[in-house]
């Protein structure tokens, strides 16, 4: 078989060479040939910036999510489970789309009634069963190797609401591979949450999470949205 190629000109009163994968362009249509030329070009830059899409795919069964809670005495300690998270965006601009969500009715703290309270009139999971984070933009670059701290906008959606939301991320890299860390913390009662805090129980207005997850990256063909 033949290999197809391309031979563009691109100098003043020169022709250009065409290819048989162009075979409805007459080669005697020099006229044609700066339009053939913008074309082409233009489906390679195209190509190189699909090429450069990244994705990165969180493994659930390699994901820690835990939190705090200061209460009388005491701090509660407690965790939830990934359900699934991927994250696509743009080196060159930022631009980031996908999904991180939580499976809000696994939150657990090791004791039956502390964490009824916590379903049934904080988060209210039989009604609203899942917290997502929706990533719009990741400010800093991500090293081809070892670390990288990157900030992460978008969306925290839970309890049925929406808030405008950074999350640090601090990503370790080797080769495919990648850890990524991050801390955060959710002020559940300014969010529209209930304080659960009793007579003789108070506890704090404010949620400290940290979340640690094993994933891998790739390159991705289609840009975020």
């Amino acid at each position: 078989m033949r290999e197809s190629h391309i031979h563009i000109v691109l100098k003043p009163g020169f022709p250009v060479e065409y290819s048989d994968m162009f075979p409805f362009v007459e080669p005697s249509s020099s006229r044609r040939a700066p339009w053939l030329a913008a074309l082409v070009l233009l489906l390679l830059l195209r190509g190189v910036s699909a090429a450069q899409q990244m994705q990165v795919a969180l493994d659930p069964a390699q994901t820690k999510i835990e939190w705090t809670l200061g209460a009388t005495m005491h701090t509660v300690h407690g965790t939830f489970k990934l359900k699934s998270g991927t994250v696509k965006f743009d080196p060159k601009t930022g631009d980031a789309a996908g999904e991180i969500v939580v499976d809000a009715t696994s939150g657990e703290s090791g004791n039956h009634d502390r964490d009824a309270d916590m379903h049934n009139k904080v988060l209210e999971s039989a009604r609203y069963p899942e917290i997502t984070f929706l990533p719009k933009r990741v400010i800093g670059s991500l090293a081809e190797q070892g670390k990288s701290n990157l900030q992460v906008q978008g969306v925290f959606k839970i309890h049925g609401a929406e808030h405008d939301f950074t999350l640090p991320m601090t990503i370790e890299k080797n080769g495919g591979a990648i850890t990524a860390t991050t801390s955060f913390v959710v002020p559940y009662q300014d969010w529209g949450m209930k304080n659960p805090s009793k007579m003789f129980l108070h506890v704090d207005s404010k949620v400290d999470v940290s979340i640690s997850s094993v994933g891998h990256v790739t390159a991705s063909e289609t840009a975020p949205p």
